[in-house]
């Protein structure tokens, strides 16, 4: 999978500009606020149909005007996709591919992948379990259509689930049979979801460490699934009745709070290093090479599923990393058969070989020049 093209109008600090990618890497370099980073903003709306910075439209749309158009031309082997998001100040998204009105985003997703390393991404380690829901969310459901749908269905299920809770609360309503059947379908969707988050972690665990200790030099780092319901082997038994028995158990308390407290809405993971967990015990500089294998550890998990590497974004990777951590994450970069683009504020003490394929931009004042 590759980026040919990208195509931005009124978009952030760009007017209009055509930029042509390398099927390898693509390096932005440029002083702060030159509007680096909105390149790769642009690529993950494409992707995503969403930001990753920001919710609404009016902050992505350049001041002034009421509109802005993304476009990209996506190649998977011989086959090439338009892809087009037009985006307004009154927050209405129009999709397109080829030229075609896609109406439901799960329609469009999957279309162009990517995998985005930022320098906020620290919370994910640092913040709330829902940053890290989120992260799983994103990543399976450019992977797995049955991922998607499912959250979707279940996320309509829960708060169908969560209002009748509030009038079983509020009407003193005894009969719960209409609790019982919403419940069980929450179960019904619930399995896939636990067992597809499993099955993405464990997959991730099979190279994080080994990306960890070949960039840093240490050993020993995994990350772990927390669930709240208590499953040991994730088979579709065992999740239906440990999830049964945890809601029979906590029913009155689920009344009196008029919320469902228990399921993958209320998932978890950790990041353990030596058996620690590294949100507490670990250095900020651990903390942020932690993430990115992560992020490197999904790159062949993509390709083994969808069958296509992902675009690899990496938005000022060399901040916090030495000269010989930054050599190494450039030639294992290298070994991917992948698209990355990278933005840097300069390329000082990076070793030339790595980057003799590259194309190189300089970004000034919404400017980009191909060195």
């Amino acid at each position: 999978m590759r980026i040919n093209k990208l195509n931005l109008s009124n978009f952030r600090n760009y007017h209009n500009i055509n930029i042509k990618f390398n099927d390898k890497m693509n390096i932005f370099v440029g002083d702060n606020a030159q509007g680096k980073t909105n390149i790769l903003e642009s690529i993950v709306i494409l992707a995503l149909t969403k930001s990753h910075r920001v919710v609404n439209n009016p902050n992505i749309i350049m001041f002034g005007k009421n509109s802005c158009k993304l476009e990209c031309s996506v190649k998977k082997d011989k086959l090439v996709s338009k892809l087009e998001v037009l985006l307004s100040d009154n927050d209405m998204k129009k999709l397109f591919i080829n030229k075609t009105l896609i109406r439901k985003v799960s329609d469009y997703i999957s279309y162009l992948n990517v995998i985005v390393f930022a320098p906020d991404d620290l919370e994910i380690v640092k913040g709330s379990p829902n940053v890290r829901r989120n992260l799983l969310n994103i990543e399976l459901s450019q992977i797995s259509k049955v991922y998607l749908n499912t959250y979707n269905e279940f996320n309509k299920i829960l708060k169908t689930r969560n209002e009748y809770l509030k009038i079983l609360y509020n009407n003193g309503i005894s009969d719960k049979n209409y609790l019982d059947v919403i419940t069980e379908k929450l179960i019904e969707k619930s399995v896939i979801i636990y067992q597809k988050r499993k099955e993405f972690i464990d997959l991730i665990n099979e190279n994080i460490n080994n990306y960890f200790n070949y960039i840093t030099g240490e050993d020993n780092l995994k990350i772990e699934y927390i669930n709240n319901i208590d499953i040991n082997d994730y088979n579709v038994e065992e999740i239906k009745t440990k999830y049964y028995e945890k809601l029979r158990k906590n029913y009155n308390r689920e009344i009196q709070i008029g919320m469902t407290l228990y399921g993958p809405h209320r998932d978890d993971f950790v990041f353990k290093y030596k058996d620690t967990d590294l949100k507490i015990y670990g250095s900020q500089g651990q903390q942020k090479l932690a993430i990115l294998c992560l992020k490197l550890s999904e790159v062949p998990i993509f390709k083994k599923i969808t069958n296509y590497y992902p675009v690899l974004l990496l938005d000022d990777i060399f901040s916090e990393l030495d000269l010989k951590k930054r050599n190494k994450l450039l030639k294992l970069i290298n070994e991917f058969d992948i698209q990355s683009i990278v933005t840097t504020t300069d390329l000082k003490n990076i070793n030339k070989k790595s980057i003799e394929d590259a194309f190189v931009y300089e970004v000034k004042n919404a400017n980009i020049i191909r060195k």
